[in-house]
């Protein structure tokens, strides 16, 4: 089992930044991919970023290049996500989620992902 929890959502005005954080532990392996999606109500869950921790290779939705960066810090096992010039829309609950392989599916189905955290929730007011 991995466990992953995230922390450093909050409330923030449209054109603000925030850094979340995504601690994996527990049966972790060597090679994951680590991805954050996110869910609003009454919609479905998105993939937003994602990044592999043995290559460094990242992955972005559309609508988030250019504002957020993923990054992997290997030794603590911790995933980050900053987010630059939020809008209204970024709002929703921001879920961390590990692909311990050995195959990887396409990074942006949630359904590739064998480990999820609860999530930390973002809000952008309009």
């Amino acid at each position: 089992q991995v466990q992953l929890v995230e922390s450093g959502g909050a409330s923030v005005q449209a054109g603000g930044s925030l850094r979340l954080s995504c601690v994996a532990s527990g049966h972790t392996y060597s090679r994951m991919r680590m991805a954050w999606f996110r869910q609003a109500p009454e919609r479905e869950r998105e993939g937003v970023a994602a990044i592999n921790n043995w290559d460094g290779r990242t992955n972005y939705a559309d609508s988030v290049k250019g504002r957020f960066t993923i990054a992997s810090d290997n030794a603590s096992n911790t995933v980050y996500l900053q987010m630059n010039n939020l809008k209204p829309e970024d709002t929703g609950m921001y879920i961390c989620a590990a692909d311990r392989g050995p195959v990887y599916g396409a990074w942006i189905r949630p359904a590739s992902y064998d480990a999820w955290g609860q999530g930390t929730q973002v809000s952008v007011p309009s």
